[in-house]
């Protein structure tokens, strides 16, 4: 086999690269960024040594699961790889498995913990690793939403639907006004499901996902979708907006995905003649229609995958995610859509330290961030996961 050398360009950092990298902390704006413990220093030279024995020690009584956008320090761990509500499920497949390590971010620790058993316990290495794009939908905001719905008689045509990086309390209102869960994989049979049980949907929290499904793969207008602001009176809209609109879209984006422009598309063009861009439905609808391929994490890979070597593509998603995929094809020319330096803040916050010492904890018979999810919450999250997962 001949050796092929990987045409892969870092981007450049920013001022806030260390941060987003995990490197620091922000302690006005994250909670949970110090272990209740001695984490061990970034500098360790056994830290690879100290996590593979914790595993070997624990064995069959741990499952580790690897988010895609996680660093590769980390996922050399994993048992399994995925998107989110893949990791859940798997970790809904291994009953015996006495402790689940979640890497990844706490919605997705909250599906793991709604979809296996009581006796299970769920670990999230880092409290930190939050979702900016979950926050965006706080419970009482949603509520306060529905209760303008029914105050304008329209709550009983509004179908809610809630992407998957949502809290455990967004889809458990969610599931007890008899909506469904999606995913970027499946959000238009998601849609399509809703609107056969009503005339509107309100998409929760991911605004660009909810209107680049119905607009670009749906037909609808971008006039049919209206912008629900929580931070505004009333969202923001009118009587008459609300009652004309099929789709009501919350005021909510991944900070991540949502720094692709459509400059940087333009910018890809001009220097690299012939690439395919490829981005993932999180971004913005005039980057989305500018792309020449959209879809999931999932998709992402597997469309890389299959392509020809020698092919070129800018991809807009995660840059641990784009940066691995260009070390495994590197036979084609795989770069990232931005110039600069775009990690997902929170993910990058489950480093090898924090792996390393939540799995020491677990051998010295210490449980540490154990993510549980209320009884009642957990039973109205499962309706709407259920539903999704009964999609035709």
């Amino acid at each position: 086999m001949t050796d092929v050398t990987s045409t892969w360009t870092e981007p450049s950092n920013t001022a806030t690269a260390l941060l987003l990298l995990g490197r620091g902390s922000d302690p006005a704006s994250e909670r949970g960024v110090d272990c209740p413990g001695d984490l061990p220093a970034p500098s360790d030279p056994d830290l690879v040594a100290r996590a593979t024995a914790a595993k070997a020690a624990l064995g069959d009584r741990v499952f580790v699961l690897g988010h895609h956008y996680q660093r590769d320090e980390v996922i050399q761990f994993a048992d399994v790889t995925g998107d989110s509500f893949k990791l859940a499920q798997q970790a809904a497949a291994r009953p015996g498995a006495e402790f689940i390590v979640f890497c990844g971010v706490h919605f997705m620790a909250e599906s793991a913990d709604i979809l296996t058993k009581p006796e299970q316990k769920v670990i999230l290495p880092d409290l930190a690793a939050g979702c900016s794009m979950a926050d965006m939908a706080v419970l009482g905001q949603v509520e306060t939403a529905w209760e303008r719905f029914e105050d304008l008689g329209i709550a009983g045509d509004v179908v809610p639907v809630t992407y998957m990086n949502s809290s455990a309390d967004i889809k458990g209102f969610v599931g007890r006004n008899k909506g469904v869960v999606c995913t970027s994989s499946n959000a238009k049979r998601a849609l399509d499901w809703s609107f056969e049980q009503g005339s509107k949907v309100f998409f929760l929290p991911d605004q660009h996902l909810g209107r680049n499904t119905a607009v670009l793969e749906m037909g609808f207008d971008l006039d049919d979708c209206v912008l629900y602001d929580p931070h505004k009176p009333g969202g923001g809209l009118t009587d008459e907006q609300l009652r004309s609109a099929r789709m009501i879209l919350w005021r909510g984006h991944c900070s991540v995905h949502g720094r692709f422009t459509i400059d940087s598309v333009r910018e890809v063009r001009e220097r690299v003649p012939g690439v395919n861009v490829l981005v993932h439905p999180e971004c913005r609808h005039d980057v989305v229609r500018a792309a020449d391929y959209v879809g999931s994490t999932e998709y992402i890979i597997k469309a890389l995958d299959a392509a020809p070597a020698g092919s070129a593509w800018a991809v807009g998603t995660e840059l641990n995610l784009v940066r691995r995929l260009a070390l495994a094809h590197p036979d084609k020319q795989i770069m990232f859509l931005d110039r600069t330096v775009c990690y997902c803040s929170t993910m990058n916050r489950i480093d090898l330290p924090h792996l390393v010492w939540a799995l020491e904890e677990l051998v010295a018979g210490r449980v540490p961030n154990v993510i549980t999810v209320d009884e009642d919450t957990a039973h109205n999250a499962r309706v709407a996961l259920d539903q999704m997962l009964a999609l035709p």
